[in-house]
């Protein structure tokens, strides 16, 4: 696997680096360490992916979360996770995006016992947590992680855990629209009572169907906010019946206001780092503390 390019930052505090090859099961990963400079700080908030993120330095990830405050070496969070608050003292780290269509059968946890704080990685792989990260220490270069990262998942990948055909298509509507899908129609639409349509989604995908619509909604708002749009013109953009109904969207997902949202979520690694998703994937759904 070929490194698309090393990106440090102006200050020379921080390496990104992401794949110039497409990256086996539709995975999306990028790689970042500090090489001087402020330790790693991020607010993080719910996303329309499943989040992979590896340290493979000496310090491990302090978290805080809806589960409370410890050191970990590695964590997955999944779609209904809560704010969380990620420190280490000199990160370096692999970070995989999944869909969560994806993580259904690569990550060995069902989506719903994701839950609203994240999975320690050694809870979820045990001692082969650890050997990877090891690994991922040894490697000389970013190419090397890559792949190594990208063979582990592999590994792990139980396709007879595959989602039902209809809670995929109902996801990708879901996705596809911004959140806007009209959720009282999708069942009809799919073949399926509603009763049955919400408890396999929040199975099989962790949040129910007019949920994943309003944190697919959010994260699409998120973006024009962070791009310095006006809020009203983000809300009436992203179907939102006023901008009073996007501040109580913004509240439920980060605990923040819309105008506060900056400041809190994109310290100065925080807004490298979401540059780096959009530089190497041109990816959509990036957002705060992504």
């Amino acid at each position: 696997m070929r490194t698309a390019d090393i990106d440090r930052d102006s200050d020379m505090r921080w390496d990104f680096a992401g794949p110039a090859d497409a990256v086996p099961l539709g995975a999306r990963i990028i790689g970042y360490r500090q090489v001087g400079g402020a330790a790693l700080d991020l607010r993080v908030a719910a996303a329309a992916a499943v989040t992979v993120l590896i340290e493979f330095g000496d310090d491990g990830l302090t978290i805080d979360d809806a589960v409370g405050r410890r050191t970990v070496g590695g964590l997955v969070a999944g779609l209904p996770l809560e704010a969380m608050h990620i420190r280490a003292e000199r990160a370096q780290c692999i970070e995989v995006r999944l869909s969560p269509l994806q993580a259904y059968s690569l990550l060995g946890i069902a989506p719903a016992d994701l839950g609203r704080g994240a999975v320690a990685l050694d809870e979820l792989w045990g001692a082969r947590a650890g050997r990877l990260r090891e690994q991922l220490a040894s490697a000389s270069s970013w190419d090397e992680r890559f792949a190594v990262t990208t063979s582990f998942l592999a590994q792990q990948d139980r396709s007879s855990r595959a989602p039902d055909p209809e809670v995929v298509e109902g996801w990708h509507r879901i996705l596809g629209s911004g959140g806007q899908v009209k959720i009282g129609g999708l069942a009809e639409s799919l073949g399926w009572s509603h009763k049955r349509l919400w408890a396999r989604f929040e199975s099989q995908i962790g949040l129910t169907p007019k949920r994943a619509a309003m944190l697919v909604r959010f994260r699409s708002a998120v973006d024009g906010l962070l791009a310095d749009r006006p809020a009203a013109a983000v809300a009436m953009d992203c179907g939102y019946t006023d901008q009073a109904h996007l501040c109580r969207d913004v509240s439920i997902f980060t605990g923040r206001t819309p105008g506060s949202l900056t400041t809190h979520y994109l310290p100065a690694i925080a807004r490298r780092r979401y540059r780096a998703w959009g530089r190497f994937f041109q990816y959509p759904e990036a957002s705060p503390g992504r």
